[in-house]
């Protein structure tokens, strides 16, 4: 037990103990006795040996949770994966993909996942209800926008919307992209019906006459195209230009997200210099979810590199005055507020130049 004086062996101290001489080894036994004490020390040594190299080693190597979605602006996630660039890093990335990214934040937000990659309005949202979020990147940009409708319905510019059905994902950047088409035909979501489906419904609701007009994610437009045939119709808008952000939950350290951020780095200059190559790797990923041709066609209309800029607040701004009012949502909408959402050290500590905020 701690703090006992251990007893001395009985054989040194016992009376009875015998005292008779014992007999030296002899050259035999002698040589087998240094023999095994050298294979001792060999055993002990190696065991040291090990010891100190597994003590050098990442310790259990970390593991961080991410979400994500199969959606591009999240490509340095799947290409990271695809090449093993979190080993490079001391981590290992648990990614799991989800429909959307704001199931992605719903899986930060509820305890499932570290990290998330999301859009930028489910993280306004997020911030505005008072939840415990961080952005500590802006991954993407893209602002190739299509508001999807049919030839027989005569939308021939967003004004003619008044009045409508339009079909969209409700709580996605996907809704503030509708919002920015309507303002640009001086409309709000008063002057239509928004209709909430998921991203996948909205080409089967145009084609039964549910909705005259929908927007989704990029990797439906095809699909929409296909369905409807010599009906399909779509207006082109650039005005609202929408960012994949990085953000991080309660349980995500600055030293982790620190190094998921150092492989993402590795992941966007992979795609700059081998683009052919990072779409088979997204394709790898996207196991059947994203089809070659919509990643072929719209992959390069992405802009990737992580950076917190001043640019990304003063949007975030507005949508969170957006947001406010159209959906009734609590919480400051004023920069100081969404500023202490933004946490620049952990990408700070990989490239201080890509972070511009003030």
């Amino acid at each position: 037990m701690p703090g006992r004086t251990p007893t001395r062996p009985r054989a040194l101290t016992d009376p009875r103990a015998s005292t008779r001489p014992r007999a030296l080894p002899g050259p035999r036994a002698s040589a087998r006795a240094r023999a095994l004490a050298a294979l001792l020390a060999a055993v002990l040594a190696g065991a040291l040996a090990t010891g100190c190299a597994a003590g050098s080693e990442p310790a259990g190597r970390d593991t961080v949770s991410l979400a994500t979605s199969d959606h591009l602006g999240g490509a340095p996630v799947h290409v990271a994966q695809a090449r093993g660039l979190w080993t490079s890093e001391g981590i290992t990335a648990a990614v799991t993909t989800r429909p959307t990214g704001r199931d992605a934040l719903n899986a930060v937000l509820g305890g499932q996942a570290q990290l998330g990659v999301v859009g930028d309005l489910p993280a306004v949202t997020a911030a505005l209800g008072g939840r415990e979020l961080r952005v500590v990147a802006d991954l993407s940009r893209f602002s190739d926008w299509r508001l999807l409708t049919r030839a027989d319905h005569g939308i021939t510019g967003f004004a003619a919307l008044k009045g409508r059905k339009v079909g969209v994902p409700q709580g996605t950047n996907v809704e503030y992209a509708l919002s920015r088409m309507l303002a640009s035909a001086g409309l709000t979501a008063a002057d239509v019906t928004v209709v909430n489906l998921a991203p996948n419904q909205v080409t089967p609701a145009l084609a039964r006459g549910d909705v005259e007009a929908g927007v989704t994610f990029p990797s439906f437009y095809d699909s929409a195209r296909t369905a409807l045939g010599d009906r399909y119709a779509e207006l082109s808008f650039t005005g609202y230009t929408a960012r994949t952000l990085l953000v991080a939950g309660p349980e995500a350290t600055e030293e982790t997200t620190t190094a998921v951020l150092r492989a993402l780095r590795k992941a966007e200059a992979r795609i700059g210099a081998d683009p052919a190559g990072a779409r088979e790797d997204v394709l790898a990923e996207a196991k059947g979810a994203l089809q070659a041709g919509y990643v072929a066609a719209f992959q390069p209309r992405y802009a990737y590199g992580s950076t917190l800029s001043s640019e990304l607040l003063v949007q975030l701004t507005e949508e969170a005055a957006w947001a406010k009012t159209a959906q009734k949502l609590p919480g400051s909408a004023d920069r100081a507020a969404l500023l202490r959402h933004l946490d620049p050290a952990p990408l700070k500590a990989v490239d201080p130049a890509a972070v511009t905020v003030r």
